[in-house]
């Protein structure tokens, strides 16, 4: 049996306890959080307020970081030193540059597999889709359009204030609530040539981070993109993504892959499982990926996400953010990874 544990007890890890503890094959060994109101939730694993400490005292197969964005690269490189393999909650890192460091610790330590938790990737309405657009069905893609219109008010920061500040946060809508959407456009999309963004602050916040987002993608074949994001709406709205052909137009929204009919009426392809609770937005498909991962331990096997292809949705906003400030059109081989090479952080990292 693999033995699991958790870092991090805030509002994501209830979602990997809850598959870990579903999983038959798994045993939830400890759990690490610095808030001791936490150790009563577990009579009966071992708790911990320092991970560190976990890591050299606990026999663990996979550790899952569920912890603020600034201590993602940190405690997967104290977990990756220790030989235990990594499940990692998105994002990978505070940015592009941070996020390659993570890279280059996955090829340093390729006995030890690191799995980015991307689970929309896993929905069925995708999968789907994706496979529609490789089989070549409708001819190429032409165009791309993502649009994620949430609502997260004033106390959502003020409750936990290192999502508003640059340095611990990396961003806010395109970091934290968008990241998805921005990796689906990529994998749909293909390489992308250029980036022309622009970030704001349309709420009163007094936070450091952007709270809406929009971005022109221009992908290597031809194809253009629409990005647009905001936590400003009155309520959270379905995300939509939809793909554009000559003759046809293929919809995710609500759940669901629509296709549009010659007059324009939606026909139903397929749809998503869905998380049931106030968290239904998250997508039901965390505990897929997470047995995915958990299956590729006891197989050894590569095939789930890796560092690197979490990489380029980093990119893209790093992207969005300096054509904003620059109010130019970022090309996407101006964030190569050389640059990166000796690139540290100025973050001094807390347990």
């Amino acid at each position: 049996m693999l033995k699991a544990a958790v870092i991090g007890l805030g509002d994501i890890s209830k979602i990997h306890l809850a598959a870990i503890q579903a999983n038959p094959d798994v045993e939830l060994t400890a759990v690490c959080d610095i808030d001791p109101a936490h150790r009563s939730m577990f009579p009966n694993v071992n708790f911990y307020n320092d991970y560190e400490v976990m890591i050299a005292e606990e026999v663990l197969d996979c550790v899952h970081i569920c912890l603020p964005h600034y201590l993602h690269y940190p405690a997967t490189r104290a977990c990756v030193n220790k030989g235990i393999n990594v499940f990692l909650e998105k994002p990978i890192a505070l940015n592009h540059k941070e996020g390659y460091s993570l890279v280059k610790l996955e090829e340093e330590h390729k006995n030890v597999k690191i799995c980015v938790c991307l689970q929309n990737r896993y929905n069925k309405t995708f999968e789907v889709l994706n496979e529609m657009i490789e089989n070549g069905k409708y001819g190429p893609i032409l165009g791309i359009k993502g649009l994620v219109t949430w609502n997260r008010p004033k106390a959502y920061y003020d409750v936990k204030p290192w999502r508003g500040k640059m340095a611990y946060a990396g961003g806010g809508v395109m970091i934290n609530q968008s990241i998805h959407t921005l990796d689906i456009m990529q994998l749909l999309g293909g390489e992308i040539e250029s980036i022309r963004g622009s970030i704001d602050q349309l709420l009163d916040y007094g936070i450091e981070v952007e709270d809406t987002a929009s971005a022109h993608i221009q992908f290597s074949n031809g194809a253009t993109g629409l990005f647009f994001a905001t936590i400003s709406n009155e309520r959270n709205s379905s995300v939509e993504l939809q793909v554009t052909f000559k003759d046809e137009k293929l919809t995710i929204k609500d759940s669901m892959l629509t296709r549009a009919d010659d007059e324009d009426k939606k026909i139903e392809l397929v749809t998503d499982d869905k998380l049931p609770g106030t968290k239904f937005y998250y997508g039901a498909s965390h505990a897929k990926l997470i047995n995915r991962f958990y299956h590729c331990i006891a197989a050894d096997s590569d095939e789930y996400t890796h560092v690197k292809e979490a990489l380029v949705s980093m990119k893209m906003i790093d992207a969005i953010r300096q054509s904003s400030e620059e109010k130019r059109r970022v090309r996407m081989e101006e964030l190569n990874d050389e640059q990166c090479e000796n690139w540290s952080s100025n973050v001094q990292f807390e347990k």
